[in-house]
Formats: structure tokens, sequence, C-alpha cells
């Protein structure tokens, strides 16, 4: 297994490449500068890639949507955060701000099944460091939500067809205590 990192300039990186490495999942991180033909040697090479959190907007976030479109449909991809919000947006969803600045807060979030939640309580507590969100306004037909917070703002979502899925809130913060578990949920994705 090797999973690709891609790097959009935050602080919670290397928190996620840590887990990708207690699941032995040979984690490799480049930044979100690379061209398009850089970033393909690297994407050819993984079994798994992680989008990671950053700052700004998915337009802003490098090469992370171009791997998305090109590598989302046939390798299985989780975005956190930022890469979220690429993964729904490059997917026609609309993003805009979050009604509360979140960062540093922990949230009750809900699923509705999904591989990623595979043997996670129903309920659980989330870490969210965000001042935008995926909108539930004209929410493609192409994506599902999977998560939830009780004043329904989107936490999750995965593609109907590809191994392709998003977390708002970040699984590697010390605040979501099943954070571990849904890591290791997505590198048995094949």
């Amino acid at each position: 297994m090797k999973t690709l990192v891609i790097d959009n300039i935050d602080s919670f990186v290397y928190n996620l490449v840590q887990y990708a490495g207690i699941q032995r999942a040979n984690p490799y991180v480049v930044e979100n500068n690379l061209s398009e033909d850089e970033v393909d040697v690297f994407a050819e090479k993984a079994t798994h890639i992680l989008i990671s959190p950053g700052p700004g907007r998915p337009e802003a976030a490098g090469i992370s949507n171009y791997v998305i479109e090109k590598y989302g449909k046939i390798k299985p991809t989780l975005g956190v955060c930022l890469g979220h919000q690429c993964i729904a947006q490059v997917y026609g969803a609309e993003i805009t701000y979050a009604p509360r600045l979140m960062h540093g807060k922990e949230s009750t979030i809900e699923h509705f099944g999904s591989l990623l939640f595979k043997g996670i309580p129903k309920k659980f507590k989330g870490a969210r460091y965000h001042s935008l969100i995926v909108s539930e306004a004209n929410f493609p037909e192409k994506l599902k939500i999977t998560a939830q917070t009780r004043d329904q703002e989107i936490m999750a979502i995965e593609h109907a067809e590809y191994p392709l899925y998003g977390l708002q809130f970040h699984p590697e913060s010390i605040l979501t205590q099943t954070g571990m578990k849904i890591m290791k949920n997505f590198f048995e994705i094949k």
C-alpha cells in the first residue's frame, strides 16, 4: 500500500501522515503546487490518496482538484476539511460560509452509514476547524451526504459510484475520538 498525501499547506497534514503511517499505508507527501505531470508520477504509484486540510477555498487548493478529477474515480481518495470541500466543488456542490466559525470546536456528528463509518457509533464527537462549508442547496445527485451535525451542516460526503470520500471534520484531531478507526476504515477500501 502507498498513500499520496497532497499537502494544502496546513498544520494538520502531518497528523494525517502519522495516522496513515500507523495504518501501514506508507504515506508520501507532495505540496499542492506541483504540475499535473509531476503529480501524475506520484499518483500513478499510489493505492490511496489523501487531500489535506488547508486555508482558503477549493479553487486555491493547487493540484488537489486535478487529482480528485483524475484519480478519485479509480483510487480510494479521502479529502479532509479543504479536501472535502474540493471534492464537493469538483462535483458541482456550492461552498458557502458556515453559520458559525468552527475553529477548534467539537460537535456531535451523526452518520448515515458508509464504509468510512463501519463500526463507528451512529453519533460521535468530531473536531471542526473551518469557516466554509458544503451547502445542501442544489446538492449534486452524484454525491451522497453521509454525516451531518444536529444543525444539518454537512460533515461527510461520498460519491455515488467512485471510492471518493470527504470529511469536513478532522479525523486526525485528538478531539475526534473515532478518528483512527475512520482512517483504518478508509485504508481498508480497495
